[in-house]
């Protein structure tokens, strides 16, 4: 991640919320390091009529304007006051979607009162209550339900009929699990490196998930994504979409 240069990020806490991962961090260079190493040799093509170029296509029956999505980011009033609001509005104004956080400041009726878009929901079992201490990662690692399981997601079938992508897929045995319990897709994604550190990158193991799904569901990349060539490596590694992270 790159330095944060708004003065709403000066305050440690805050900026290392934003910029840190697990342990040594070595996952977390390792996503962005891990595109670097495709070397790809691009041949462009001279001469072409590029007056009108469409990059739209369609995910989960809703048409966007290009193959970039922005992924869920937690509590983003800590960076800027506009916080998910700004989010929102600009993936509405760019004609993509925005998926909110289950750590998101600001409510979903809140951000759906900032105008027209489509927007995805990142959702998580949580507890109640607050934790005993005040450190913000105690605090998020007590919210969640240890219990979670494949159960879960048969059981958020039967209570919505909205399409279902399970994220944090990134080996072969998950991906085919994600098929057999009927998920809509699967989001490769380590989470940018926050839970767990020494696992692969997200594009090192885009091959094995998309091979495992062979097909049957749509397979989306989330982590170390900065530029348009990433994008073009990861549509050229026959992957469907890139999420925009940071």
């Amino acid at each position: 991640m790159r330095p944060l240069q708004s003065r709403n990020c000066q305050i440690k806490m805050v900026y290392d919320y934003y910029a840190s991962g697990a342990e040594d961090q070595w996952t977390l260079a390792e996503n962005r390091n891990a595109f670097s190493r495709i070397l790809y040799r691009f041949r462009p093509r001279i001469l072409i009529d590029v007056t009108n170029i469409d990059m739209t296509t369609t995910i989960l029956g809703f048409k966007i304007s290009m193959p970039i999505m922005i992924a869920p980011t937690a509590m983003q009033k800590m960076a800027h006051p506009e916080g998910e609001y700004a989010t929102a509005r600009a993936a509405s104004a760019a004609g993509t979607i925005m998926t909110l956080s289950s750590w998101a400041i600001s409510s979903a009726e809140e951000v759906a009162s900032t105008g027209p878009g489509i927007r995805f929901l990142s959702s998580m079992h949580t507890r109640t209550g607050m934790a005993n201490d005040s450190g913000l990662a105690s605090y998020v690692a007590g919210q969640i339900d240890r219990s979670l399981s494949w159960k879960d997601v048969a059981w958020l079938q039967t209570i919505t009929s909205l399409p279902i992508l399970v994220k944090g897929v990134i080996t072969a045995e998950d991906a085919r699990l994600v098929v057999q319990h009927g998920a809509d897709g699967s989001i490769v994604s380590n989470h940018r490196a926050r839970q767990l550190d020494y696992v692969p990158a997200t594009i090192m193991a885009l091959e094995e998930v998309v091979k495992a799904a062979q097909g049957r569901i749509p397979v989306f990349l989330d982590g170390g994504v900065r530029r348009g060539t990433d994008v073009f490596k990861s549509l050229a590694l026959r992957f469907l979409f890139g999420f925009l992270w940071y």
